[in-house]
């Protein structure tokens, strides 16, 4: 199969990118010390800069937005200069990069909390099977998430304002763009999904009132960004953290619907399947894409072929990889020779250093 689309460039809200071959968003848990990338974070984005877009890992817009050890945060002075430098390096090996604003919600431990709190969540709804890393009885290992509390009214806006602020030091950082992460069962996907938010205010009940935070973390973040620099990340039908969600569909399709009016640059769909969940429609797709006419990136489990063939037929405008990423920093030039891509190795995927993160080789090694 040619992969003649993949190497097509495409118009992304505020930037043009040569290839339609994304970098999908990986939590790697190698962050330094306060929680601020480093060199070694700088020297792994760079090698991967050929990527159509970068999209860096999720980041996370306060400690309470935090969820496993060693992730970067993008809410102090240390971390902003962190990802400034990421992103000069990024920028020096010709490339363009996104950064992922996180909020896990329920799914996180008191260790990681300020003043060892429980984690907050849209409900007091605790998860039944999902873990996280963290230090519990001093050791460093996957431990149960604490049960959350749920946020109070008040609160609410105070989260939106994380949201504001970690896209105000992103823009200050340098990155091209910022992704909302409104996906993969953390705290704005627990207010979409029907399982995770019980509450009966504004907040809740309702399609439009459980969309109403990510509406507006999205004007918060336009407000800082511009809408042609702002994409989201959604997981519709997702199995992800003990979310089951009984309008999945009917909400993603309303919210893309409010991210045309807006003009953002592009929506982001993780795919279900790839971890047991329910694979998304090709009627579903039609109606995403009717709804949703700009940039639409897919993630989950593609190859080049795949990737392609979605792109072809119109439903797609580009493919998010993920573990191709890890193990391949020049997977553009492999899927363009048509050459044979280097295996991941699971055990160093998160958490340590150098190993498994910048000693894969490139083609020319």
């Amino acid at each position: 199969m040619s992969h003649d689309k993949l190497f097509t460039p495409l118009k992304l809200g505020a930037i043009e990118v040569p290839n339609r071959i994304f970098m999908a968003p990986l939590t790697r848990m190698r962050a330094g010390a306060g929680n601020a990338p480093t060199a070694l974070n700088a020297q792994y984005y760079a090698q991967r800069a050929a990527a159509g877009l970068l999209i860096a890992e999720a980041t996370q817009v306060s400690q309470q937005g935090q969820g496993y050890i060693n992730t970067p945060g993008i809410y102090s002075d240390a971390q902003e200069a962190g990802w400034k430098q990421v992103v000069e390096a990024v920028h020096a090996a010709h490339g363009r990069i996104a950064l992922q604003l996180w909020h896990v919600g329920r799914i996180s431990h008191r260790s990681l909390q300020e003043g060892g709190q429980a984690p907050v969540a849209p409900s007091a709804v605790p998860t039944v099977r999902s873990k996280v890393v963290a230090i519990e009885n001093g050791q460093v290992g996957q431990v149960r998430c604490d049960d959350p509390r749920a946020l109070a009214l008040e609160e609410i806006p105070g989260i939106i304002e994380q949201f504001r602020q970690g896209a105000r030091r992103a823009r200050r950082a340098g990155f091209d763009l910022v992704e909302i992460h409104a996906a993969n069962g953390y705290l704005l996907n627990q207010f979409l999904a029907t399982n995770t938010n019980l509450r009966t205010d504004a907040y809740g009940g309702s399609v439009e009132n459980r969309a109403r935070i990510v509406l507006e973390v999205l004007d918060a973040v336009i407000a800082e960004m511009g809408a042609d620099r702002v994409g989201i990340r959604m997981s519709p039908n997702g199995i992800f953290s003990d979310i089951e969600d009984t309008e999945a569909e009917a909400v993603a399709l309303y919210l893309a619907q409010a991210y045309t009016a807006r003009g953002i640059a592009y929506l982001h769909i993780a795919e279900p399947d790839w971890v047991g969940g329910p694979a998304l429609t090709e009627a579903f797709r039609r109606q995403l894409r009717a709804a949703f006419p700009g940039a639409l990136i897919y993630c989950g489990g593609y190859d080049a072929d795949k990737a392609e063939a979605l792109i072809a037929s119109g439903l797609a405008s580009a493919i998010a990889f993920g573990r191709p990423y890890l193990a391949n920093p020049d997977l553009v030039t492999r899927i363009g020779r048509r050459s044979a891509l280097n295996t991941p190795n699971e055990a160093t995927f998160y958490g340590g250093g150098a190993e498994g993160y910048t000693d894969y080789p490139a083609l020319a090694e």
